[in-house]
């Protein structure tokens, strides 16, 4: 068996305390001109991948999360989350990546590689990544569909080990899911090409497959209540305007 894991990671220490379990509240309030103050997103759909960020982001600054087991609604923190989910989503190309891969086939066909192929493809990338010490925010597929409004049904976690069983050619990864806080979930599939993936996750919920997403390293103070509202939201609020807003 070939193993290895991020030195010094663990879910319990690293990983946020509180479940990804938001109320109906919006994730930014955009203030168009002649429409007013206008509510994007909704914290209840989940910042998996906020949450995901900021337990890296912990890491490499080696700060412990706050025990804080009830999730923010308001405030630096949860400006932080918000953030962090949209770095996550990779834009532009981040939704059509997951679009492209939920709407594919489990196995290989006439229109191309299909979810067990494209997740093998991925294997190498994160184990490198963890042999270098590096954590791995994982997109996780879970739902085939070809409806876009069916994105937020997929999910984000965060590698930090392996485990290679090269008798039965098997992977099984090490994470700290948002969904499970205060834990280790793993998940465990097949790596032998032209075989059904059997990915079995720890957590239960059905999984298709898995991708690397790309990172890139933010200061978590205001996750410890540090500083006033990030000037990001400024930011988007400017973007959105110059979106769909017109003076």
């Amino acid at each position: 068996m070939t193993a290895a894991a991020v030195v010094g990671f663990d879910p319990a220490t690293y990983g946020l305390h509180f479940p990804n379990t938001f109320p109906n509240v919006p994730l930014l309030n955009v203030r168009l001109p002649g429409y007013g103050d206008i509510p994007i997103g909704d914290a209840a759909n989940g910042l998996c991948g906020g949450m995901a960020f900021a337990a890296r982001d912990c890491f490499e600054a080696r700060r412990p999360t706050p025990p804080v087991h009830d999730p923010p609604t308001s405030g630096p923190a949860f400006d932080y989350l918000v953030h962090r989910l949209i770095d996550s989503f990779d834009l532009p190309v981040g939704p059509a990546r997951y679009y492209a891969w939920m709407s594919a086939a489990d196995g290989d066909g006439p229109a191309g590689l299909g979810v067990a192929s494209r997740t093998r493809g991925e294997v190498v990338r994160i184990c490198a990544a963890i042999d270098r010490g590096e954590l791995c925010v994982l997109g996780l597929i879970r739902t085939q569909s070809v409806d876009p409004r069916d994105l937020g049904k997929n999910h984000q976690v965060l590698a930090f080990g392996y485990a290679l069983e090269e008798t039965s050619d098997r992977l099984t990864l090490r994470m700290y899911d948002p969904n499970h806080p205060d834990g280790e979930t793993t998940l465990d599939c097949s790596l032998t090409a032209g075989l059904p993936l059997d990915l079995q996750y720890g957590g239960g919920e059905l999984t298709r497959g898995f991708f690397l997403t790309p990172y890139t390293r933010d200061d978590p103070a205001p996750l410890f209540g540090e500083g006033s509202r990030s000037s990001w939201v400024g930011s988007a609020a400017r973007l959105f305007t110059r979106l769909f807003g017109r003076g």
